[in-house]
């Protein structure tokens, strides 16, 4: 299919009489960012070492960027960006020394000092690597995953040992990338990361993709009902509620309400709470399900008996 920097058809990777990938089938078009999520041992990485050519398949097609992974040479490889959990960095060396090194195995390689500056690595440019700290070790496998200005990066969980502010910096660093019509395959346990930065999203269990569909979408989560809460207390302790769409829950004095009408739910309340003299409701707040609520109720849904459940 034209357009799609990655394509797989009954993909399938088998251990013995154990199935790892079972007939995963993946479209990802160019300039797409698309996070694979499922929990440990569901097959993300079996099927994404065999999208970077790492590791051989059983059965069914794969394309990434127009060639067979496990047939591409070296002009393929130089298009593709790899960060894996750990990349084993030249401790003895800078961290310039290494992106410098890195950079040279590429015909068209991104400025070094680009490079630095983007994964925020430059008062630690002079610093040898075994003296950087877990997440500043991250940033350099990130560094080395872009140097080569690859036209697709394989993202797996790039941002574990980040804290918050590393992370969103990282996640700028990723937006940088796809603005220039970079195509960007995630895997990671942070669903926020997922919401934030990927078009759509794949859960995958036991091998199996169960679902694909935009952050919003997915499993059905902008169908979901929504819940309305608020604290009725002082002028409005005690005082019936309006007559609302909706299944309701009295604390008191908390108040739920699971609706798929969260508008005129919100109105209805607003009003009976002026007619009662009070101005803003206490603690109003809107909720939808997070993409981590549906991922979880996804996967134990579809969960094989003994499989871990974690986000």
């Amino acid at each position: 299919m034209d357009g799609l920097a990655i394509e797989t058809e009954q993909l399938r990777k088998r251990y013995g009489a154990f199935e790892a990938v079972r007939g995963v089938d993946l479209a990802i078009p160019h300039g797409e960012v698309f996070a694979l999520l499922g929990p440990n041992g569901a097959g993300k990485t079996t099927t994404v070492e065999i999208l970077e050519g790492y590791r051989q398949r059983t059965e069914g097609r794969a394309v990434v960027l127009g060639a067979d992974p496990a047939t591409a040479g070296g002009a393929w490889r130089a298009r593709i960006g790899i960060v894996l959990q750990s990349t084993g960095v030249f401790d003895a060396l800078t961290v310039e020394e290494v992106v410098r090194h890195f950079a040279s195995f590429y015909p068209k390689p991104l400025s070094i000092d680009h490079v630095i500056a983007i994964t925020g690595l430059q008062e630690k440019r002079k610093a040898r690597c075994k003296s950087l700290s877990g997440g500043q070790k991250r940033r350099v496998d990130l560094a080395l995953g872009l140097v080569g200005d690859p036209e697709l990066i394989f993202l797996d969980e790039p941002t574990t040992g980040f804290d918050p502010a590393a992370r969103r910096q990282s996640w700028d660093v990723v937006r940088e990338f796809t603005r220039l019509g970079k195509t960007v395959l995630l895997t990671t346990h942070y669903m926020d990361e997922a919401e934030h930065l990927a078009d759509r999203v794949a859960v995958i269990v036991g091998g199996r993709l169960i679902e694909v569909g935009t952050p919003r979408e997915i499993g059905g989560r902008a169908r979901d009902v929504a819940q309305v809460t608020f604290r009725a207390e002082g002028a409005l302790a005690g005082s019936a509620l309006p007559a609302v769409a909706g299944t309701v829950e009295a604390g008191p004095p908390l108040v739920r309400i699971a609706t798929g009408e969260p508008t005129h739910v919100v109105a209805a309340l607003t009003e009976w709470a002026r007619a009662a003299g009070v101005a803003e409701l206490p603690e109003l707040a809107v909720t939808r399900p997070s993409l981590e609520d549906v991922y979880l109720r996804l996967i134990a849904e579809h969960a094989e008996p003994g499989t871990e459940v974690a986000a």
